[in-house]
């Protein structure tokens, strides 16, 4: 099955640089002074990724434990999923 994909362009200035696309930037999550990457994925062709978060963004993403977890409790854990997957 064939997969269509829209698409967008952009005009180069002489200065190098491009204007983003507003579908482009909505579908990124891109707002002002966000940074974005070029990754070369195969001969001659790019993917642009959102670059703009920092470890420091994640932070109070994951709420902390009800109770702290010793590294025993971990150790123990890790030592019965690995018995379940072996």
């Amino acid at each position: 099955m064939l997969e269509i994909f829209t698409m967008a362009t952009a005009t180069l200035t002489s200065k190098g640089q491009i204007t983003i696309p507003v579908q482009v930037r909505t579908a990124l999550g891109l707002e002002t002074g966000d940074r974005v990457e070029f990754v070369e994925t195969e001969d001659g062709k790019f993917s642009i990724i959102a670059a703009s978060k920092t470890v420091h963004d994640l932070k109070g993403l994951i709420q902390k434990p009800a109770r702290a977890v010793s590294i025993d409790d971990m150790n123990r854990a890790i030592a019965a999923q690995g018995a379940k997957a072996g």
